[in-house]
Formats: C-alpha cells, structure tokens, sequence
C-alpha cells in the first residue's frame, strides 16, 4: 500500500465521518472538531503509513488551506445571520469587536512579554494571531441557517457569530503592526511605520474591504433575484455551489486591490442575505456551504492532532501553556464582560459569551501568513506550540461546554418565554433576556 493510497482512504473516512458524526455527537458535551483532533492524535500514534504534518516546514500550504477553510466559514456565517444590519442590533457585536479586541491583544502580549521573555513585537504578534474567534469549532454557540424571521436568533448566537464573522477580518491590521514593529526593531525604535499603517493598513484597506464587499453582495444580489435575463437568475436554478463562486469572487477582488479579503467575504455574505431575505435560495447556499466548511474543518483538526502526535508541542514550555490558558480563562472572558457593561443582553447571556472567545481555524491562518511575511525561524517553533495548545485547549474546553451550556440557555429562555399552556414561537424565545 503507497502513502497515495492510505490518503485517499482516510479522506474517504473523514468525508463519511464529517457526515455522521455530527448526528452522533448532537445534545452531547463532545464537538466535531473534538472528536476529530482526537482521531488525528490517535492515527498518528499508530503506525500507520500517513504524510507527516509540519506546518513550519510546509508553510505555503498551511497558509492557503487554512485561508480557504476561513473564507468559507465566514461565507457560512454571513448567509446565517438573519438580523438585519444596524448600530443598535448590532450593538453588542460592537462592544466586542471595539473593547474586548483591543483589550485582549494587549492584555496577552503583556502576558506573552512578561511569561515568555520574548521582545514586544513578537509578544504582540502572538496577541494578534489569537485575535480572530472562532465559532465553526463549536456549532452550538453560533447561528443556526436562513430562516423567514429577523428576531428569531438569541443574543448570544448572535453576538458570537457576527463577532467572529468581523474580527476575523480586523486582525489583519493588529498582524501587520507586529510585523512592522518586529522589522524596525533591529535598527532601533522608530515610530515613522506607524502613519502608514494608519492610513493605509487600517484605514484604506479596511475601507476596500468593506466597500467591495457591499460592491459584490448588492451585484450578485441583484443577479441572483432580480436579473431580467433568466438565465441570471441564479436563484430560480437552486444551484448551491454558486455560494463558492460569490465567495472567491469577492476574495480576489478585494485582494487585488489590496483590500481586506475576509471583511469583504462577510460583508458579501451578508450583503446578500439582506437583498432578498426571505428567498429559500439562502437555505440552498448556506446549506452547500456549510457542508465544504464541515469537511476543511474536519480534515484540518486531524491533521493538528496528528502534527501534535508528531512532536509539535515539543517546543511548549509552561509558560507558553499559561498565555494560553490565560487567555482563554482569564483574559476574553474578563475583556468580554467588561465590554458588555449596560448592554443589551441579560447577565447570564453577557458570562456566556464572553467565556465562549474560541480560538480556531483564523489563528493557524494568521501564523503561518506572518511566518511567510518575516524571517522569524528562531521562533516559529515555538510560536506553532504556543497558537497549537491554545487551539486544541480551546477545542476541549470549549467543546466540552458548549452543550450543556447553550442547552441550559435554551431551556431557561423557553422557560420564561411560555405564557400559560401555549408554546412561545421561536422569535418570543430569543427575545427573552437572562
């Protein structure tokens, strides 16, 4: 049996895997990704005839398949989202994008600065790449699919998805400042980078982003609903694949004008979503979507457990441990309550989404982008162990919790929601606050 053989064979297993198991595991404390890093971790302990995985060694390919897995999610998640665009619905997705960001990133680069010993402008890269959060690695604390109803998602959901769908556009700028910091540092502090990355780095290509995005949505919504030309008419054809198609489309435009690739995937996504909300052709797109993210999911965290199986946390001293648990127990459930001070959502809610800040998928994206960006080969050892613990920990803990966690949430919302004997619909549910 040749190692091409032994591949196709577990690609197979996987792709029924992604299929099945999700049922398998559905009202459990267990998670796809869970169970999927673990089979990684398991396979590559046997001896098994199977590639090794060595994402600093194989950089290029970490960084693009980890992108195309991001860009998809964030697709998945835009064409979810059922609420409509605007300050006050949108106000605890603010709060956290605009408090708890900024203050997680300097919170754990003075943790990394102080743990870890390394120089500031690597502390505040590790910051950044564990910026971007990550719902796709546990299904229950994110929006469900395209429905008829504007209200029908509870704040919680809500406020995670559209979190994960924006920051993981908006760490791109916190990257790159690491970046020019590390490049100055060797010929001595100077602030001359920091007017450029202002108004470049942050303000045009933000801006790129979100204007393309808007660009792309409104023609492809136009195309797909109210085309004159039939054939145009993409919605009438049901054809789910198209949602891959708006997907790349609006990437590499944005791309290629030097824009911000993921702001505008989710400002498309939802861009379109807005432009005929209650056509069940968002159920077929998602739907496609949703399955491609499943199986890239699934095929990546095996082959994190297997890079693990391999000596990947050969480099993970305790102190890089303590950032990531720090981080994930500490600092984002604490930069997320403060953010959500006198908001919307009710006490219970405001605990629940600040404690489920998962890292995932964007920051092994953003790790292995920085390490082709600048020559940092006497740490991405260490930089791979420290986002790999704190990936896989994220996995477990928050794996492990989200059900009974999100279930309880559930439970008490109906609860409250229930008016004598009748059943509360769906948007009475989600309006109750806890």
């Amino acid at each position: 049996m040749t190692l091409s053989d032994s591949v196709y064979a577990w690609l197979g297993l996987g792709a029924l895997g992604a299929a099945v198991l999700p049922r398998l595991v559905a009202r459990r404390p267990l998670s796809l990704p869970l169970v999927f890093a673990l089979g990684g971790l398991a396979a590559y302990l046997l001896p098994l005839p199977l590639p090794r995985v060595d994402p600093v060694r194989d950089r290029f390919w970490a960084e693009h398949v980890t992108e195309v897995c991001v860009i998809i999610s964030l697709m998945g998640a835009g064409l979810a989202i059922n609420r409509p665009f605007g300050r006050r619905a949108w106000s605890t997705t603010w709060r956290l994008l605009g408090i708890t960001m900024p203050l997680a990133v300097a919170a754990t680069g003075v943790a990394a600065w102080l743990l870890l010993d390394w120089p500031p402008a690597l502390a505040l890269l590790l910051a950044a790449v564990l910026a971007p959060t990550d719902p796709v690695l546990a299904s229950e604390v994110r929006v469900g699919e395209p429905t008829d109803s504007e209200h029908d998602e509870d704040e919680v959901r809500f406020s995670l998805t559209s979190e994960a769908g924006l920051n993981d556009g908006l760490a791109f700028p916190l990257v790159n400042a690491a970046l020019a910091l590390f490049a100055v540092a060797g010929a001595g502090w100077s602030a001359e980078w920091i007017g450029h990355w202002a108004l470049v780095e942050v303000g045009y290509m933000c801006a790129v982003g979100v204007l393309c995005g808007l660009a792309v949505g409104r023609l492809l919504g136009w195309m797909f609903f109210r085309a004159g030309w039939a054939a145009l008419r993409l919605s009438e054809h049901r054809e789910g694949f198209v949602a891959l198609g708006a997907t790349f489309l609006a990437y590499g435009v944005t791309e290629l004008l030097h824009g911000y690739g993921f702001l505008a995937v989710f400002t498309t996504a939802c861009t379109l979503r807005a432009a005929e909300r209650a056509h069940g052709y968002h159920q077929v797109l998602h739907d496609f979507v949703e399955q491609v993210e499943r199986l890239l999911t699934a095929v990546l965290l095996f082959l994190l457990g297997g890079y693990v199986a391999t000596g990947g946390l050969a480099a993970l001293t305790w102190q890089g441990a303590a950032v990531g648990l720090l981080l994930l127990l500490v600092i984002r459930p604490v930069t997320g309550w403060i953010a959500q001070a006198r908001g919307t959502a009710g006490p219970r809610e405001r605990i629940v989404t600040a404690f489920f800040g998962i890292r995932g998928i964007g920051s092994l994206f953003y790790l292995a982008h920085a390490l082709g960006q600048e020559d940092l080969s006497a740490f991405d050892r260490q930089l791979w162990a420290v986002v790999t613990f704190t990936v896989l920990a994220s996995v477990v803990l928050h794996g492990v919790t989200a059900t009974p966690v999100i279930s309880r949430l559930d439970r008490l919302r109906r609860r409250r929601a229930r008016s004598g004997t009748a059943e509360p619909d769906d948007d009475a549910v989600a309006r109750e606050r806890l």
